[in-house]
């Protein structure tokens, strides 16, 4: 029958083969736009002249097949098990290169794909597989690798979209503030004209007050001025009246001159009428000024500390939490009247006495206590170095009673608080108490992640040692605190950047 091998491996008889050949010289030509193959396509390994395009490939072939020649492969069973693949160009590199054999193996030892000659000879003792149960292998890590990156793709297109409503949410904040504000410095400004209309209306009504006063005297001595000057006239005539019997028969008809009633009751001072009032409105504008320094420093930080990226790790090392470090300075006018400030109100002392009679709105009356003068918004440390015996370490809103038990630092929602005392510590918010069972330290580092809600206290030494963390949702921007226990003596001390 005169067989013949075609390179897949598969035998048929000659007559067949030309059988198929003569089949194929009948095959009308087709359309060059459509089926003719072009330089960038992969060509018909079988059509003889002009090649058509190939529309499949077939790796146990090792050839490409246009729609005609591919028919074969569709219909005969001996090609049902072949491989058909998107037309290659590359399918020489499917040949072993040393013995010319399809390489159907791989070697997991060289990571590479052989032949099975290959196998048995440089390869031998090697761990090898068939190519199609490595693929296996490689497309289960393959499909894992892809459901990892669709799910990291869904993560990243919720954490746009997060985004993306966080760009809304931030503008629309930020043009909502700016209206307040624009609207509140508004009201300022016009409160400051009102008052300022009435001072100059207050002024005038004085100043015609006082001029319509002294004129109503300036006409009263001008009838007084002539009146006088009509009995001086009349003493002038009797003065000169020759006849001395005449003179002594008018004088007893002229009457006493009646007293002044005006001299004795003007009194001239120095010439300050209005200017006591302007300097009570330069008093007035030089603290005016001193609030809006104060405040416009707490507005600033808190615009500045505006934090619309997630919330970053929470530092490890002493140094990483240092990059956040904060001055803190205590507030005066929120002292209880026995604690003595000192150090540029960066340490507290509790004293016997009282130490201020200032009777401010914002002082704490019935705990031994006090708060920053900074607010607290962003990512904020800072340090206590406890001295006493017994210090309370707290954050606080600025509206925090300031008298009553539910003033103390810890006792309502409003503050949190770490209760150090000389051997046990503990955590206090809203009258509720957490146990902590840690060393008690001398040095105490506080760590506030305003935005994320995080509120941290830690042991600082050698290392940083985690006593306490809250997770919370702050709604107002908050304020450093200390608080001593009862005890003469004792001392707490904040040094932020001192102890860096």
């Amino acid at each position: 029958m005169d067989p013949v091998t075609i390179p897949c491996g598969h035998s048929y008889c000659m007559k067949c083969i030309q059988g198929f050949w003569d089949e194929e010289e009948k095959i009308p030509t087709a359309p060059a736009d459509l089926c003719y193959a072009g330089p960038e396509d992969v060509v018909c390994d079988v059509c003889t002249g002009r090649k058509l395009k190939a529309i499949k490939s077939c790796l146990i072939c090792l050839a490409s097949y246009c729609e005609k020649h591919l028919q074969p492969h569709l219909d005969a069973a001996a090609f049902k098990k072949h491989k058909l693949v998107e037309p290659s160009k590359n399918l020489q590199e499917n040949i072993c290169s040393r013995h010319d054999e399809v390489m159907k193996m791989f070697c997991r030892t060289d990571q590479k794909c052989i032949c099975y000659l290959c196998s048995v000879e440089e390869h031998k003792g090697h761990d090898t597989v068939s190519a199609a149960a490595e693929r296996t292998e490689r497309q289960r890590e393959l499909e894992e690798s892809q459901q990892q990156i669709q799910q990291r793709i869904q993560d990243r297109e919720k954490e746009m979209k997060l985004l993306q409503q966080e760009v809304e949410a931030i503008n629309h904040s930020a043009d909502q503030t700016v209206k307040d504000s624009e609207k509140i410095f508004t009201e300022v400004i016009r409160l400051i004209q009102k008052r300022s209309c009435d001072v100059k209306q207050q002024i005038r009504s004085q100043q015609q007050t006082e001029v319509s006063r002294i004129k109503d005297l300036q006409e009263e001595l001008e009838q007084e001025i002539t009146e006088l000057k009509r009995r001086d006239a009349e003493l002038k005539q009797l003065s000169l009246t020759e006849d001395h019997s005449q003179f002594l028969l008018n004088y007893p008809s002229l009457p006493p001159l009646s007293e002044s009633t005006h001299s004795s009751s003007i009194n001239f001072r120095p010439l300050r009428y209005f200017e006591d009032v302007t300097a009570a409105v330069s008093e007035l504008r030089d603290k005016l000024q001193d609030i809006l320094r104060e405040e416009w420093t707490n507005i600033s930080l808190t615009v500045t500390h505006v934090d619309v990226l997630l919330p970053e790790p929470e530092p490890k090392s002493r140094a990483d939490f240092l990059k956040y470090s904060r001055q803190i300075t205590l507030d005066p006018n929120t002292a209880h009247r026995r604690l003595l400030l000192s150090e540029e109100n960066r340490k507290i002392t509790f004293m016997e006495k009282p130490q201020s009679d200032s009777d401010y709105s914002d002082r704490f009356t019935d705990y031994l206590q006090v708060l920053s003068r900074e607010s607290l918004t962003g990512r904020c440390y800072w340090e206590v170095e406890r001295r006493g015996k017994h210090v309370y370490i707290a954050v606080a809103y600025k509206n925090i009673s300031r008298s009553r038990d539910e003033s103390g630092f810890g006792c309502n929602d409003k503050s949190w608080s770490l209760d150090c005392s000389t051997h046990n510590l503990s955590f206090h918010h809203n009258s509720i108490k957490t146990s902590i069972s840690a060393p008690v330290s001398s040095r105490v580092g506080v760590y506030l992640d305003h935005r994320a809600g995080v509120l941290s206290f830690y042991s600082v030494s050698e290392s940083m040692t985690l006593l306490h963390r809250v997770q919370t949702t702050f709604t107002q921007p908050l304020h450093a605190g200390l608080r001593l226990g009862f005890v003469v003596g004792t001392t707490a001390e904040d040094t932020v950047q001192r102890l860096k």
